[in-house]
């Protein structure tokens, strides 16, 4: 299984777009793997989990094909996962291509926005409802919704993705899990597990984690024997407002057996 982080930013990006921070300016000075752009991963092609508004950037940047993509998985409604309206670009008159239907799984509210961007127009999308912990098998991997800590205004998920005999767990958006998440993992054996660290040293953990809540959820999946040996813990979703670069989020991480993120990481498994 080949995971490509196509991008590793919280909302705002970074740099972001009109932010003067300390951070911020030594992004752009430095460039690099500090340059971070909308949260998204790519499987082996074509399993995709969400559909941010630089999708496009992503593939230009990594020489994508969006129409090889055969599943899209969408966490949360927020617009950093989910930019509803470029997908009317794939709706006929706006695009002519011979491919095959990308079939889309989420809860309510993102296929809502998604078909309400849709009216009107001929496209060959195909909507799927998950329901919190219920398998579903999608055309290239069985899925299991998680519910995650996020927004309490609507369903927010992390995915279990099993896929050629491999089990990932996507871990964003997310604080620290609810109960029910956790007792659910408990009987799962990961082959890697992506988290988030949207909030860095801050001591907020309910919506977003934060290090400490990295490094605790990475101590309980070892102490429960979730994580299989040698199983990659891979950390990703950075906000500039943690006032972290690349550099020292890998001081941290590092040490504790945890890889950072950046965009166009491959990691295989």
């Amino acid at each position: 299984m080949h995971i490509h982080f196509l991008g590793t930013a919280a909302f705002e990006g970074i740099p972001s777009l009109f932010c003067e921070c300390r951070t911020c300016a030594q992004a752009r000075e430095r460039g690099g793997r500090n340059i971070r752009s909308r949260t998204s991963v790519l499987i082996d092609g074509e399993l995709k989990v969400d559909f941010p508004p630089d999708t496009f950037y992503h593939s230009l940047q990594y020489g994508i094909t969006l129409n090889a993509i055969k599943d899209l998985l969408i966490t949360h409604a927020h617009s950093d996962h989910l930019y509803a309206e470029d997908m009317v670009i794939r709706a006929a008159g706006y695009a002519q291509y011979g491919g095959q239907p990308i079939h889309v799984y989420a809860h309510d509210l993102p296929i809502r926005l998604s078909t309400h961007a849709l009216i009107g127009e001929k496209h060959d999308y195909r909507f799927h409802r998950v329901l919190p912990f219920e398998p579903m098998q999608t055309q290239t991997a069985t899925i299991v919704p998680l519910l995650a800590a996020h927004d309490p205004q609507e369903t927010c998920l992390l995915y279990l993705i099993e896929k050629d005999g491999k089990t990932v767990l996507y871990g964003n958006d997310s604080g620290w899990f609810p109960e029910q998440t956790w007792r659910y993992l408990n009987d799962v054996k990961l082959d890697a597990a992506i988290l988030e660290c949207t909030v860095g040293r801050s001591s907020h953990r309910s919506s977003h984690m934060n290090i400490d809540a990295v490094l605790e959820t990475k101590a309980w999946m070892t102490e429960h024997t979730v994580l299989k040996p040698n199983a990659p813990v891979i950390v990703t979703h950075f906000s500039h407002n943690a006032h972290l670069l690349h550099e020292e989020l890998v001081e941290i991480f590092q040490p504790n057996g945890i890889q950072v993120a950046y965009d166009g990481l491959i990691v295989t498994i």
